[in-house]
């Protein structure tokens, strides 16, 4: 293969950075989530007394005034900042906050990199966090009890292995998936 059909290399420090700060986020929303409305069933109106009346679902309904509840969560406002920094990560990793910091701030006072990874790893990771924090959101929204606070401790279990210990799950799940020919290999030409 040529330096040039290779695939840019970036810095293995990097996404651990970015792992080390989205830990820090996720375990707050988990923390939020736990003494927050996310984990109280009666918020959701699963114990409540809930009147039948054809006006449920109207504008002003009973319905519309759950749903703003929930989306006024503290725990659910930050997790759908996160699901966003997720996005920028796997839109453009190069402008992503987190990453950008690293470049410009950390990168630059520490020795020379000497181990680089391939980017694709480390963004589809980001794309499976994006999955899991999607997911909670959504079942939040939907009246899920707990669904909030455990999808957040997932991803932060992902994102903490990633930062301390360097296991990036997501990379994990990239690599298995390459190696079954799902994704990640271009065919050669013939």
């Amino acid at each position: 293969m040529s330096d040039q059909s290779r695939p840019p290399r970036i810095d293995v420090r990097g996404p651990r950075f970015v792992a080390g700060i989205t830990a820090v986020l996720l375990l707050v929303d988990v923390f939020l989530g736990l003494v927050g409305a996310s984990a109280e069933p009666r918020s959701f109106g699963w114990f409540a007394y809930q009147p039948l009346s054809n006006d449920l679902a109207a504008p002003g309904g009973m319905l519309g005034a759950v749903l703003a509840a929930r989306a006024s969560d503290p725990a659910f406002i930050l997790l759908a900042v996160i699901a966003a920094l997720f996005v920028w990560g796997v839109v453009s990793p190069r402008t992503a906050p987190w990453g950008v910091l690293y470049r410009k701030v950390v990168q630059p006072r520490l020795r020379p990199a000497t181990e680089f990874e391939d980017p694709r790893p480390p963004r589809f990771a980001q794309g499976v966090g994006l999955f899991v924090t999607v997911i909670g959101l959504v079942l939040h929204l939907s009246g899920v009890p707990w669904a909030l606070p455990i999808a957040a401790a997932a991803a932060f279990m992902a994102a903490f292995l990633n930062a301390v210990f360097g296991l990036c799950l997501g990379c994990q799940l990239y690599l298995v998936l390459q190696r079954a020919g799902l994704i990640g290999r271009t065919s050669a030409a013939a």
